[in-house]
């Protein structure tokens, strides 16, 4: 990975992350926590949108949109597990 496809992931990922965190009523969280649900959500929606059967394509929007349904999930699990 050259670093200029490390520091658009990481852009992304802290993107996806915030807006993530600012759809399910909350205040992101932080940098390195956006970073870190955009990036586990890209993997996790890309995951679940191939066991569904969708094969989304390799542009930028569509894998925004992967990653942004892959973020809310994780954000969605995870105050699940918080509130128990």
């Amino acid at each position: 990975m050259s670093l200029e496809s490390f520091l658009i992931l990481l852009l992304v990922g802290a993107v996806v992350g915030w807006l993530a965190g600012q759809l399910t009523k909350g205040s992101g969280f932080g940098l390195l926590g956006n970073i870190v649900v955009g990036v586990v959500g890209a993997i996790l929606g890309g995951f679940l949108f191939r066991a569904l059967g969708f094969y989304p394509g390799g542009g930028l929007l569509t894998t925004f949109i992967t990653a942004l349904v892959g973020a809310l999930v994780l954000v969605f699990v995870v105050r699940l597990i918080k509130r128990s």
